[in-house]
């Protein structure tokens, strides 16, 4: 069960779509990419309703609804996949009567399957520590990579938000950074001592020696003077992490997951990490919690004197 292009479809099921992405954007605020996926979601339920004679959303039943997310479960797509795409339909349901196309939801009743939510993986304190020593002290792109390391770590960014820092955000006397995150959504978000250490020789030493003519206020920078992209932090990541010798899959996301495992292991609140991360929901945040216990379970498994009696 492929998704299929829209060129086909009929008005009265390409238009509420259209309509709902762009109410998405402009009243929301959803990234770009968030937006595209809805999109390529709900055009692939009215691919499915127009070739059993559908050509409207105003006639579409919570059977038919149903019988597309049992389709889901037949193909071949991850439990992810399938949870996003019954959202967007949800969403569409309650976007049409909002705009008065139908008097009733035609997706209140539809279930998507039980989200068994994997628990995320996270570096010890010592391979951080191996992680954040990889980058040269004595060249600016290694003063560049240390400062990102630690910044990733001592605030817990997502890449995104740390691609799209600019100078002006941040506040390195008072400690703090000004994000943009999820939703355009400001937050303020704490630098640690270590960090403003390694973003002042950044700013310092090697920052004026990657600026260019043409160089913006981008805070961090490429050889080229350009603001640093996506893939070129995860490529810088995965350098660092081959040199410090770790065997685990490092990506940006996995400091940030290290970064509020810790600070829970710390005794940090779970509201203050909530904020520190910019989660919208507490229930996101406490996955960390399950993480926390889940180790505490394998510790005492480990150590406690009754827990190997057979």
């Amino acid at each position: 069960m492929q998704p299929e292009s829209s060129n086909a479809l009929p008005h009265g099921l390409i238009e509420p779509i259209e309509s709902l992405l762009a109410w998405l954007d402009l009243e929301r605020g959803l990234s770009v990419n968030t937006i595209e996926a809805y999109g390529r979601d709900l055009r692939q339920c009215a691919n499915f309703l127009h070739k059993r004679g559908v050509d409207s959303w105003t006639v579409v039943t919570p059977p038919m609804l149903a019988e597309f997310s049992a389709e889901l479960a037949k193909a071949d797509f991850a439990r992810s996949s399938q949870l996003r795409k019954i959202s967007a339909i949800r969403m569409l349901a309650k976007h049409l009567v909002r705009e008065q196309v139908r008097p009733d939801n035609c997706a209140e009743l539809l279930k998507g399957p039980h989200n068994k939510r994997k628990l995320p993986a996270v570096l010890t304190r010592r391979e951080v520590e191996a992680l954040l020593d990889a980058p040269s002290r004595h060249n600016p792109l290694g003063l560049r990579d240390r400062a990102i390391l630690e910044l990733f770590y001592s605030s817990g960014l997502r890449v995104t938000e740390l691609c799209s820092l600019d100078l002006q955000n941040v506040h390195l006397d008072e400690g703090y950074l000004r994000v943009l995150g999820k939703g355009r959504k400001e937050r303020i978000a704490p630098i640690g001592t270590a960090a403003i250490k390694a973003l002042r020789g950044y700013l310092t030493l090697s920052r004026p020696a990657l600026v260019k003519e043409d160089t913006g206020s981008a805070f961090f920078l490429s050889n080229r003077g350009r603001a640093l992209s996506r893939k070129m932090i995860w490529v810088l990541i995965k350098k660092h992490a081959l040199t410090a010798g770790l065997k685990k899959d490092v990506k940006p996301h996995l400091l940030r997951h290290s970064f509020a495992t810790h600070l829970l292991e710390g005794g940090a609140d779970l509201r203050a990490i909530q904020e520190m991360l910019g989660h919208a929901d507490i229930a996101t945040t406490q996955i960390y919690t399950s993480l926390r216990s889940e180790q505490l379970a394998d510790t005492h498994a480990l150590h406690h004197p009754r827990s190997k009696l057979e």
